[in-house]
């Protein structure tokens, strides 16, 4: 059977990137293996739907080119893709779970079951739906078949709840951890259909995955506590030869390896944990995304790869195609990922080198022109040439060389107690006279006057560059002097010097 997976994200709240990188594996494992990698919505649990985190999860997706099969807006064979719009296909599963006894319906209000719970909590226990209270309660199995039907026909409200059959052990092999044993006598027996008349999740997964022709279930870590359950659906439905292979991926823990990288962690500990910023509907928070803070997509994507999987050699810089054909599920591990925001920083300096000068100046024009700048393109696809090498993200560009758009304001005191001299005035208006001279003011052009200054006048290079240097930018940092010089231009170059010279001369007492 051609393989089939998906990814079935719920839509409250922003994608995170544990949830992305489930979505990638699945994507990865489709295209490995030439197969379908669908995306399913699954909004069952409408208390907890929040407006605009669907268009965000298809959104991320695509800013990852991790571009689905079938799912909303795209359609396929087995549309719709929103569990929402096929609530009428669950009922009549419900109901045959009814009809062969592997489910029953329970009257129990949830003030009720509170009740138990908190009575259990009291005496240091933890209430469950299961074999050993079931008989006291108030559901079909206790009441019989006639006060049951009394009880629907007068509008009780109800729930259907599964049939968890007693003392079996459930052998379960997972792809990534082998086998995985289960007793159910410590299994509840989770509700299937709610009083709303929507399905749970586990009723609407393991029912969509059959009828979507599931493969394979790749999925996160926090979902094998439902493992046996959807396992026992397989079997009460009858459908124990189309399950799919399950696959449960380890968690992506915190930088310190201790716990869960959770939602909550973005921002607080300096790094986003969502791929797009995100603005909270109701109280417009706002939490930092990968995309806004000035990360490729391509450098999330190989970031994300290597939590948790590892192709088994040196190579850690691959594309999304280079990925997918190395990609394994035997190359998965089983324990937590420990995240690290420096290697993501390092995947995005990587990719960023990979892009041209133009490409570069692409990104860095519009922020120029945010700041009331209007630049000649040709000048900052030179400028960005000579500052590549110090960014890890686009908006670096700018710290890196705000110098050759706005002249010096001030002069690093620091720098100008370190380098300012007695006679460096002098120096630099010789120096000024001898970059007028100059026709092309190209930078070999430039050095080699400097230069040929410098050994004339037996004057050492530090006591010309260091307080050019100065006057230039304003402090000691930016590329080779004679590139800025050669970017500057001849006029904005002698402008400076006349004005730092004048700035700096009462430095010297």
């Amino acid at each position: 059977m051609s393989v089939r997976v998906r990814f079935a994200p719920s839509p409250t709240g922003p994608l995170h990137i544990g949830g992305l990188r489930t979505a990638l594996f699945n994507y990865l494992f489709a295209h490995k293996h030439k197969g379908t990698f669908i995306l399913r919505i699954e909004d069952t649990d409408q208390s907890r739907y929040v407006p605009g985190a669907e268009n965000y999860i298809i959104e991320s997706l695509g800013w990852c080119h991790l571009q689905y099969d079938e799912g909303p807006l795209k359609g396929g064979p087995f549309s719709p893709y929103r569990q929402s719009e096929r609530k009428t296909i669950y009922r009549q599963y419900a109901d045959q779970l009814l009809q062969s006894g592997h489910a029953y319906i329970a009257f129990d209000t949830a003030e009720e079951i509170e009740a138990l719970r908190k009575k259990a909590e009291s005496e240091g226990r933890t209430f469950q739906y299961d074999i050993s209270v079931r008989d006291k309660l108030k559901n079909s199995l206790s009441l019989g078949e006639t006060e049951t039907k009394k009880l629907i026909d007068s509008g009780t409200s109800y729930v259907i709840r599964f049939n968890v059959p007693p003392d079996e052990e459930l052998i379960i092999n997972d792809l990534i951890r082998g086998e995985i044993r289960f007793q159910t006598s410590v299994l509840d027996d989770k509700v299937l259909f709610k009083a709303d008349g929507l399905p749970t999740y586990h009723l609407a997964n393991v029912t969509d995955d059959y009828l979507m022709k599931i493969t394979h279930v790749i999925r996160g870590e926090e979902w094998l506590p439902s493992l046996p359950l959807h396992v026992l659906l397989y079997r009460a439905f009858g459908w124990e030869k189309q399950m799919p292979q399950f696959a449960h991926l380890p968690l992506i823990l915190k930088p310190s390896g201790q716990g869960k990288l959770s939602k909550r962690d973005g921002d607080k500990m300096g790094f986003p944990v969502f791929p797009l910023q995100w603005t909270d509907p109701e109280t417009g928070e706002i939490s930092s995304g990968y995309r806004e803070s000035g990360y490729l997509p391509e450098a999330v994507v190989n970031m994300l790869a290597f939590l948790g999987w590892n192709p088994g050699g040196e190579q850690e810089i691959f594309s999304l195609d280079e990925l997918a054909e190395a990609f394994s599920l035997d190359r998965v591990g089983k324990a937590g990922a420990r995240f690290d925001p420096e290697k993501a920083k390092w995947y995005n300096q990587h990719y960023l080198r990979q892009k041209s000068n133009k490409e570069l100046a692409e990104y860095f024009i519009p922020v120029l022109r945010q700041k009331g700048i209007n630049p000649d393109p040709h000048t900052v696809e030179k400028i960005t040439a000579l500052v590549r090498e110090r960014i890890i993200f686009p908006h670096d560009l700018w710290d890196q060389s705000f110098f050759f758009f706005i002249p010096p304001r001030e002069y690093d005191p620091a720098v100008v107690k370190k380098v300012w001299k007695e006679d460096s005035a002098r120096i630099l208006n010789e120096i000024k006279d001898l970059l007028f001279r100059l026709d092309s003011f190209l930078p070999e052009e430039i050095e080699k006057a400097i230069k040929d200054y410098s050994e004339k006048t037996q004057t050492g290079l530090g006591k010309i560059m260091n307080p050019l240097r100065l006057v230039l930018v304003g402090g000691s940092y930016g590329p080779h002097l004679n590139e800025i010089l050669s970017v500057l231009g001849k006029n904005e170059t002698l402008a400076r010097i006349d004005k730092g010279i004048a700035a700096l001369k009462a430095s010297i007492v």
